[in-house]
Formats: structure tokens, C-alpha cells, sequence
């Protein structure tokens, strides 16, 4: 990595994107639904996938998306769950939060499948019932407060790891990384325990967001190979 803070002006979504943290500008309305849909049903299964080796993934159940939400293609033995993620699970201050272009491999752990990737479904199905970014935001933090979504289980993390990922205008597909969900209060210290934006720490955490409801901490670690096992330049 060149260098925690160096690299903190370029994360976005699940990556959050500092640089541009103050406005959704880019794209200010959702586009017709099916400008988000994969018309390649098999296609959309195999981009799921390369979100982490085939060790992980090729065992884990895999999710694509429909006009009505998600829906399992593929049935998988390890707790795992990977799924392509859409601009709408974006932070509410980043500016390629309905941009059509997004897609984003993710393969998320036995704990994160649990309790993060409900978050994902939640917003997938406001957003394609036509809700407004605003109207997400409230129903989102209302659900986060009346404890119908949870925070994240001890040890939630998950694999992005996909070369050819579109996580938004800006860095296309930033680095190979892991993403580890901690249960605690976002804020400017809650990096302190992990060693966070440290030089030379390998440790990656953002804060910079204002919009930002979900009741977790996210840190990012970038590796050294994509998902297939060829070099990921740092």
C-alpha cells in the first residue's frame, strides 16, 4: 500500500470515498431498474465469485439480483455468501450512490452473511421499490434503532478480492482487500485498536463520511494478489 493516509483520499463504498464526502452529485436520481440488472444470469454467478479465491467461493452460496431483489442462484456448503453489490450500499454522502455502472463482487464470512448482509437487502429493496436516497436513509437508521437490523457478529468480514470490480467512477477497482466489521461506534478513534492509518500499517480505516448509519466500524486491508492469485500492485 503507498501509504495509510495517502490512500485514504482514494476508498470508496463499502469503500468510503473522503475526496468526495460532501454531496451526491454525480448521479442524483436512481436510473430504470434494469440499467442495474446483469441480463447474464450465469455471468452475474461467476463475477460473484472472483469477489474471493475459488477455495472460499466455489463453495459459497451465491446471490444475483433481480427486478424484485436478490435471489439465491446457487446453494453453497461453507456460510459463505457472495453477491455483486449495486451503488445504492454506498455511504449517503458519496457521490456514485445511484451510479448504474457499479458493480461490486463481495463474498461475506458465516458472521457477516448473518448480520451485515441483511443490510445490503434491506436497501436493495427500497431502492427497487423506487425509494428516494433520503427515504433509504430514514428507514435505514429507523431499522438500526428499533433493533431490526443487528450489529455485526464477532468476526465479520469479507472478501473484495475482484479484479475487474467497478466500485464507482473514481477508482474503478481500488486494491485486492478484506473488509473486517467491528461492533463499535464509528468515530474519528475507532481505529486506535487495530492500528489504523499508522505508516506502514497494512490497516486501513475511514471516519470521514457524514452520512454513514450502519452501527459498525469497517476496515479495510489490501492484499498482494487478486482472487485468481495474480499480483495486485500496491
Amino acid at each position: 500500500m503507498l501509504g495509510a493516509l495517502a490512500m485514504l483520499a482514494i476508498l470508496s463504498t463499502a469503500i468510503p470515498s473522503p475526496a468526495r464526502a460532501a454531496q451526491s452529485t454525480l448521479y442524483p436520481t436512481m436510473a430504470p431498474v434494469n440499467k442495474y440488472l446483469m441480463a447474464d444470469r450465469q455471468g452475474e454467478i461467476d463475477f460473484a465469485r472472483t469477489a474471493a479465491p475459488k477455495a472460499i467461493s466455489g463453495k459459497a452460496t451465491v446471490w444475483v439480483l433481480t427486478a424484485h431483489g436478490y435471489e439465491t442462484a446457487v446453494q453453497g456448503t461453507n456460510g459463505f455468501t457472495c453477491e455483486v453489490e449495486r451503488s445504492w450500499t454506498k455511504a449517503f454522502d458519496d457521490d456514485n450512490f445511484w451510479n448504474p455502472r457499479v458493480r461490486t463482487p463481495i463474498c461475506f464470512n458465516p458472521q457477516a452473511s448473518r448480520t451485515v448482509l441483511p443490510y445490503t437487502v434491506f436497501e436493495t429493496k427500497m431502492a427497487l421499490a423506487g425509494a428516494t436516497e433520503a427515504q433509504i436513509r430514514a428507514s435505514l437508521t429507523a431499522a438500526i434503532a428499533n433493533k431490526q437490523l443487528s450489529v455485526p457478529e464477532n468476526g465479520s468480514m469479507a472478501y473484495m478480492m475482484a479484479k475487474d470490480s467497478y466500485i464507482d467512477d473514481h477508482v474503478k477497482a481500488w486494491h485486492s482487500h478484506i473488509m473486517i466489521y467491528t461492533p463499535e461506534p464509528l468515530g474519528a478513534n475507532s481505529g486506535e485498536s487495530w492500528g489504523a492509518n499508522r505508516v506502514g500499517s497494512p490497516v486501513v480505516f475511514d471516519s470521514s463520511h457524514l452520512i454513514w448509519p450502519q452501527p459498525w466500524a469497517l476496515f479495510f486491508v489490501p492484499v498482494g494478489t487478486w482472487s485468481d492469485g495474480s499480483p495486485a500492485t500496491m
